[in-house]
């Protein structure tokens, strides 16, 4: 029976069966940690993408249902703030828009709107964005309705 203990006892003495790499357990956090953070800055830009397009859309329907050019272009403008408000894209210094009607308001006339908004290259989620912005941009083309009452003729094709 010594014999058995001083055999157990010599196992328990070295280093077979020890677990080896815990000081690489730091270093996959830190990939975790860079990879959530890439995979979200992703999403930001995505989620941008899908909020200018729709802020473009509303603020070029917003231009055609106005009744004269000036009106148009200041709710074209605020349509397409509050569509971006709407995604959760509240920063109003980020957001550009531009209105574009070549010929005027008029019927058949088109306008272009575009709508460019500045994503943070690195964005932390509860804590905010950092370092040199990427654009998402999207335009929108529509015409003013044809058959509209009280605008001026804009060259219709029939």
């Amino acid at each position: 029976m010594a014999i058995v203990r001083n055999r157990w006892a010599r196992r328990r003495r070295d280093d077979r069966g020890q677990v080896a790499g815990i000081e690489v357990l730091p270093f996959g956090f830190l990939v975790l940690v860079a990879g959530t953070l890439l995979v979200v800055n992703a999403w930001a830009v995505v989620d941008a993408k899908f909020a200018v397009d729709t802020a473009a859309r509303e603020a070029a329907r917003a231009y055609v249902e106005a009744p004269d050019e000036t009106t148009a272009i200041e709710r074209a403008h605020q349509r397409a703030i509050e569509a971006l408000a709407a995604h959760g894209r509240d920063d109003v210094e980020r957001v550009e828009v531009t209105v574009s009607a070549p010929r005027g308001h008029g019927r058949c006339r088109p306008v272009i709107v575009t709508v460019s908004y500045r994503v943070p290259a690195l964005t932390v989620p509860f804590v905010g964005g950092f370092g040199r912005a990427l654009t998402a941009q999207s335009s929108h083309t529509e015409l003013v309705d044809p058959y509209r009452d009280g605008l001026p003729e804009g060259g219709c094709v029939p």
